[in-house]
C-alpha cells in the first residue's frame, strides 16, 4: 500500500493454510495474529472424537491421498522415515513439527473464534479491517484493528445436506459424512451412502467391512490409484512439467482418449457400475485402491440416484428397492461461505468465488485480504495454499501490485469459461486447477517461477530434474523471494525419501542395465526436451 507500511495481520484459522499464513507473514517482517477457535491447531487434520458443529474433521482411519514429497511445506520436508501415504495422526503431526520448527505457536490465540470481519471505519483511507472476536474461556467478545486479514478456513465447514423425497419418514440413522468418525457401532447394519466423491468411496470401503454397504451415485465415477508405474506414488510419477507442457499442448479429448484408457486398463468401470457419463477429466476423480475389492466381494453394492425413501427403506431411480435399511449416510460435501465476513465484501452464492487467483475479491479499493486454501487441484491443496500465502504477504507490503480490477475480473471469467467447457456442472466443480499451471500462475506474480533455461544453463542436473522428475513443492524456493538454501538438495533427493520407507527388508539390488536400450531412450527423452523448450520458449 503506498504510503503506508502494513504491520499487524490477522489470521483466521490455525489450519494447515493458517500455519503457512503465519509463516509468511514472519518472513516478510510482518505482524501476525492467528485466531484459532479450537484448543490446538490443524485444523481439519486434528482428528477429534467428538463432533465440532462448523469444524471439519477427518475419520479416524483416514490416509491422505497426495503423497508426502507433493503436499509438503516447500521448505520443510516431510520425514523420510514417514510412509509416502500418511496417516492423519502423522500428517497432524508434521503440522506441529512445522509449528515448533519455525515457532508459530507463539502467534497463534486458542480458544478464539472470530465472529464478524468488516472494514474499518477509515477504510478506503487505510485499508484497514475490523474483527469481532469470542474469547470462549472468557465468554468475552472484543474488537480488534489489523492493517491486513488472511482467511484460512478453508471449505470443508458448512455441510452440504440435500433434501430427498420421504427423508424425514425414515426411521434408521442420518448421518452426513462431516460426523462419521469410525465404523464399529454399525456392525452387520445395512447401509446406504449417498455420494462417490473421496470421503463416500473412503467410508464404503470402511463400513463395508461391517455390515452391508450400498453406494449411490447420480453420474458414476472415474476411480485414481493411489499407487502408479512400479509401485510408485501416482502423484510422483504424474504431476510433472513434462506432463503439464503435454496436456496444454494436446486437445482434451486426446488427453481424455489416453486417460480413459489407462483407468479401464486397470478396472473396467462398466462392469463394475462405476461408469461414469463424461470423460475422465471432467470431473474431480475418486482416489481408491480398495473399492474394487469391496465391490467384487459383494460387500458394496453400486446403486443409482435415490428416488425416494420409505420408513425402512429406499427406492432408486431404476425402479430397484432396498429395505430394512438401518443408516443412510449424507457423503454430499460441503458449501463454501464465510459466515463471519460482511456480505458487502465476501458473499458466496452457489459455491462460486469470485476471487482473483481464488483469492483476492477484485473490486476492494485496499487488497488487504485474501481468502487462502479455497482451491480443488488434482493434487495436493498445501502447496498451493503455502504459496498463495507467500504472494498475499507481499501483497500486503505492497512489493507485489495486483493489476487493475478489470484485468483481474478478466482472469476469473476466463477461469470460470474454461473450468464450464471442460467440467461438469456441479457445487464441486467451482474451484478446480490445474497443479502445475495455478503454482506457476501464483509463482510468476510473486516472483519465485524457477527458470528453466537459466537453470539449463547454471545447473543442467537440477534443471532435468526439475523439468522431468516430479514437480515438489520445493521447485518454488530455488530463486526469488523466500528463496531457501536447501530447496536444491531436496529435489535432488526426492526419490530417496520416497524409497526409504519401503526399504523395510533388505532385497538384492537388481541387476545393472545400461545397453543399447537405455541410450535411446536417453536420445529420445533428449530429442523431445528439445521441441518441448522451443515450443515453451519460441
Amino acid at each position: 500500500m503506498p504510503g503506508r507500511e502494513v504491520k499487524r495481520v490477522a489470521v483466521i484459522g490455525g489450519g494447515c493454510s493458517g500455519l503457512a499464513a503465519i509463516k509468511s507473514c514472519v518472513d516478510e517482517g510482518l505482524q501476525p495474529v492467528c485466531y484459532e477457535r479450537t484448543d490446538q491447531l490443524g485444523g481439519l487434520w486434528n482428528y477429534t472424537q467428538h463432533v465440532r458443529e462448523g469444524q471439519g474433521c477427518v475419520m479416524r482411519s483416514t490416509v491422505i491421498n497426495t503423497s508426502k514429497e507433493m503436499m509438503c511445506y516447500s521448505d520443510f520436508p516431510i520425514p523420510q522415515h514417514y510412509p509416502n501415504f500418511m496417516h492423519n495422526s502423522q500428517v497432524w503431526q508434521y503440522f506441529q513439527d512445522y509449528a515448533k520448527h519455525f515457532d508459530l505457536n507463539q502467534h497463534i490465540t486458542y480458544n478464539t473464534e472470530v465472529l464478524l470481519v468488516k472494514p474499518a471505519p477509515d477504510f478506503d483511507d487505510t485499508g484497514r479491517w475490523n474483527l469481532k472476536v469470542l474469547d470462549h474461556k472468557s465468554d468475552e467478545e472484543s474488537t480488534e484493528t489489523f492493517d491486513a486479514v488472511f482467511v484460512c478456513t478453508g471449505h470443508h465447514a458448512q455441510k452440504n445436506e440435500p433434501s430427498f423425497p420421504g427423508l424425514a419418514d425414515f426411521k434408521g440413522e442420518v448421518i452426513h459424512s462431516h460426523d462419521y468418525r469410525e465404523p464399529s457401532r454399525f456392525m452387520d447394519k445395512r447401509m446406504l451412502i449417498i455420494g462417490i466423491g473421496n470421503s463416500g468411496g473412503d467410508m464404503a470401503v470402511e463400513l463395508s467391512r461391517q455390515g452391508q454397504v450400498f453406494l449411490s451415485t447420480r453420474r458414476g465415477t472415474w476411480v485414481l490409484n493411489r499407487i502408479g508405474p512400479k509401485g510408485l506414488p501416482g502423484d510422483i510419477v504424474l504431476t510433472r512439467r513434462t506432463t503439464n507442457v503435454l496436456m496444454n499442448l494436446l486437445p482434451m479429448s486426446v488427453i481424455n482418449y489416453i486417460a480413459k484408457g489407462h483407468l479401464e486398463q486397470k478396472l473396467d468401470h462398466n462392469l463394475y457400475g462405476l461408469a461414469a457419463e463424461f470423460p475422465p477429466l471432467a470431473q474431480h476423480p475418486l482416489s481408491n485402491e480398495d473399492l474394487a475389492n469391496r465391490i467384487i466381494c459383494g460387500k458394496v453394492k453400486v446403486k443409482t440416484d435415490v428416488k425416494r425413501f420409505t420408513a425402512t427403506g429406499v427406492e432408486f431411480v431404476d425402479g430397484t428397492f432396498e429395505d430394512n435399511i438401518d443408516a443412510v449416510f449424507l457423503a454430499t460435501g460441503y458449501r463454501f461461505g464465510f459466515p463471519f465476513m460482511d456480505k458487502s465484501v465476501v458473499d458466496v452464492k452457489e459455491n462460486r468465488l469470485p476471487f482473483y487467483k481464488y483469492m483476492f475479491p477484485p473490486d476492494q479499493k485496499h487488497h488487504t485480504l485474501a481468502i487462502i486454501g479455497c482451491i480443488q487441484p488434482l493434487g495436493a491443496i498445501m502447496p498451493i495454499a503455502e504459496l498463495q500465502c507467500r504472494l498475499a504477504a507481499r501483497v500486503f507490503k505492497g512489493d507485489v501490485k495486483l493489476p487493475s480490477a478489470s484485468e483481474m475480473w478478466e482472469d476469473i471469467q476466463a477461469k470460470e469459461a474454461a473450468m464450464a467447457k471442460r467440467y461438469v456442472k456441479s457445487p464441486r466443480h467451482t474451484i478446480q486447477v490445474d497443479y502445475v499451471s495455478f503454482m506457476d500462475e501464483l509463482a510468476e506474480l510473486n516472483g519465485c517461477k524457477p527458470d528453466i533455461v537459466a537453470l539449463f544453463k547454471k545447473d543442467p542436473t537440477l534443471a532435468l530434474q526439475v523439468f522431468f522428475g516430479p514437480c515438489t513443492p520445493y521447485q518454488y524456493r530455488l530463486t526469488g523471494p523466500g528463496q531457501w538454501q536447501g530447496a536444491r538438495q531436496a529435489i535432488l533427493t526426492t526419490m530417496d525419501r520416497v524409497r526409504y520407507p519401503l526399504a523395510t527388508r533388505p532385497v538384492p539390488p537388481p541387476p545393472g542395465k545400461f545397453g543399447l536400450q537405455r541410450i535411446v531412450v536417453w536420445l529420445v527423452a533428449l530429442v523431445i526436451l528439445w521441441f518441448l523448450l522451443q515450443a515453451i520458449f519460441a
